[in-house]
């Protein structure tokens, strides 16, 4: 059954942690009047305090429109850019577009996965990188093309792949 203390222990870090919360989001609803036009900006600024969509962000959203919880959670679910789960805080952005792909994108792809091992849409399990495929970058005559957050990687290799992530593993214990 475990510790009964240790339980309770977990209860309150979870009440705190929802506590938290329930005051951060309150201070981003100060600064708006509570009308139904101020959704997506309002979910855009949670998501950019906690790098996601807290459950118990929602409800408290719906309240201050005054619309169902199944309506926030409606919008928040049909934007691709919003994320209900935490992720990573470095996004990688792996092109899929024509020029990358014609030029092995699906290989780069594949070495990064293999690097992170995580498949697009998820994020390593310290939550350091968040792993996600896009139509196009913009930048088709660097292709095969990757960010990582709003840094660009131009004519890419798996080897070049291995070796950024190496870089960065190698930048954060320093």
């Amino acid at each position: 059954m475990g510790d009964p203390l240790r339980n309770q222990g977990k209860v309150s870090d979870n009440q705190q942690l929802a506590q938290d919360i329930d005051y951060q989001v309150d201070d981003i609803l100060a600064a708006y009047k509570g009308v139904n036009d101020e959704l997506i900006p309002i979910l855009q600024a949670v998501q950019e305090k906690f790098g996601y969509l807290p459950q118990p962000s929602m409800k408290q959203i719906a309240d201050f429109l005054k619309v169902p919880e199944s309506s926030v959670f409606g919008v928040a679910t049909f934007y691709a850019f919003f994320k209900l789960v935490p992720t990573g805080r470095n996004v990688v952005r792996v092109c899929r577009g024509t020029a990358c792909h014609v030029r092995g994108g699906a290989r780069i792809l594949r070495e990064v996965e293999k690097q992170l091992g995580v498949n697009p849409g998820e994020s390593t399990p310290d939550l350091e990188y968040y792993l996600e495929t896009v139509a196009c970058i913009g930048a088709c005559a660097l292709a095969p093309t990757m960010r990582i957050n709003d840094d660009t990687f131009g004519q890419m290799t798996k080897k070049k792949a291995a070796e950024i992530f190496k870089l960065e593993d190698e930048g954060e214990e320093q």
